[in-house]
C-alpha cells in the first residue's frame, strides 16, 4: 500500500466473493477509502474483509439486504466520501496501467466530471483477451456528487453524470471471472429475465423483427465489430452466448407481454 493514498473512494458491492474479492482490493491500495457493501455472504468474504482491515487498508463495510444491482449500488455511492468515487465489481480490479493513470484522472479540470473506463475480460478456456479486442467502456469514475444511479434499473445499472464525461486513453480493468457455458448460460438467463422485465415496466412492447435479428446482430457485433474472432474457439462462444441472451431478452418480454394483456387483446407480435 502507498504511504500517500490518492483521495478516491472506491466501491464495490458482493455476496459469496471469497474467490475474486481479495485481488480486487489489493489493485485498489492506492485509494483513500474503499467502501463494500455485503448482502449476507456465506462463504468467508467477511472474514477476508476483515483479514484486510487487519492490514490496513481503508475499508468501510456495510451489510445490506439485497434491493437490487443499482439500488445497491447507489447505497455504496452514498457512503463514498472522497472527491472522486471508483466502481468496482468484486470480481474485476485494476491493471497496473490504470493504477498508474488513476493520480492523472483525478486530476481533470473542472467541468470533466467522469471518466469511462475500459475493460479486458478473460474467458474460459483462453485467459484475458488481446488488447485488441474492443469491449467497450463504461462510466466507472466520477466525482462525488456529480453522478447517480436510476434506482429503477433491474440489471445492467448505469451512471448518469451532469457535466462532461471522458474516456480513459490508457488502462483497463480486467474482469477476472470466466466462467464455464453451463454457468455463464445460466447467468445470462438471469439478466435475460430482468432486462425483459425492465422493458415491460417502461412500456415496451415486443417486435418480431427484434425477436428473429437482435440475436444474429449481436453475435455479430462482438465477433466481428469488437474482435472477439481474435480469440478462437472462445471468442466465438462468448459472441454465441451474448446471442443467446439477446434472443432469450428478446422471447421472455414477448412471453411476459403477452401473459399480461388481456385476452381480447390483439397479437402483440403483429
Amino acid at each position: 500500500m502507498t504511504a500517500s493514498r490518492l483521495p478516491v473512494s472506491a466501491y464495490i458491492i458482493c455476496c459469496d466473493e471469497v474467490g475474486y474479492l481479495g485481488a480486487c482490493i489489493e489493485s485498489l491500495a492506492d485509494c483513500a477509502q474503499i467502501v463494500i457493501v455485503d448482502s449476507g455472504s456465506g462463504d468467508g468474504t467477511l472474514a477476508l474483509i476483515g483479514d484486510y482491515i487487519g492490514k490496513g487498508y481503508p475499508i468501510r463495510l456495510f451489510e445490506r439486504a439485497w434491493p437490487g444491482y443499482a439500488a445497491q449500488k447507489q447505497f455504496a455511492l452514498d457512503q463514498c466520501s472522497q472527491p472522486w468515487c471508483l466502481s468496482l465489481d468484486a470480481d474485476e480490479r485494476l491493471d497496473d496501467t490504470l493504477r498508474q493513470e488513476l493520480g492523472r484522472l483525478i486530476a481533470a479540470p473542472a467541468g470533466i466530471d467522469a471518466w469511462r473506463l475500459d475493460f479486458r475480460l478473460s474467458l474460459y478456456g483462453y485467459g484475458y483477451v488481446p488488447e485488441r479486442v474492443r469491449y467497450g467502456a463504461a462510466v466507472r469514475l466520477t466525482r462525488r456528487g456529480f453522478a447517480a444511479y436510476a434506482t429503477d434499473a433491474l440489471v445492467h445499472e448505469s451512471l448518469t453524470v451532469e457535466g462532461e464525461t471522458r474516456t480513459a486513453p490508457r488502462g483497463k480493468i480486467l474482469h477476472a471471472r470466466a466462467l464455464p457455458l453451463e454457468e455463464q448460460i445460466v447467468k445470462e438467463k438471469t439478466y435475460a429475465g430482468l432486462k425483459a422485465e425492465q422493458l415491460l415496466r417502461k412500456g415496451r412492447s415486443p417486435r418480431f423483427f427484434r425477436l428473429v435479428f437482435n440475436p444474429p446482430l449481436y453475435f455479430l457485433k462482438l465477433y466481428v465489430a469488437k474482435r472477439f474472432f481474435l480469440c478462437g474457439w472462445p471468442g466465438f462462444i462468448h459472441a454465441a452466448t451474448g446471442a443467446a441472451y439477446a434472443f432469450m431478452t428478446e422471447a421472455m418480454l414477448y412471453q411476459k407481454h403477452r401473459a399480461a394483456k388481456r385476452p381480447d387483446d390483439p397479437d402483440p407480435m403483429i
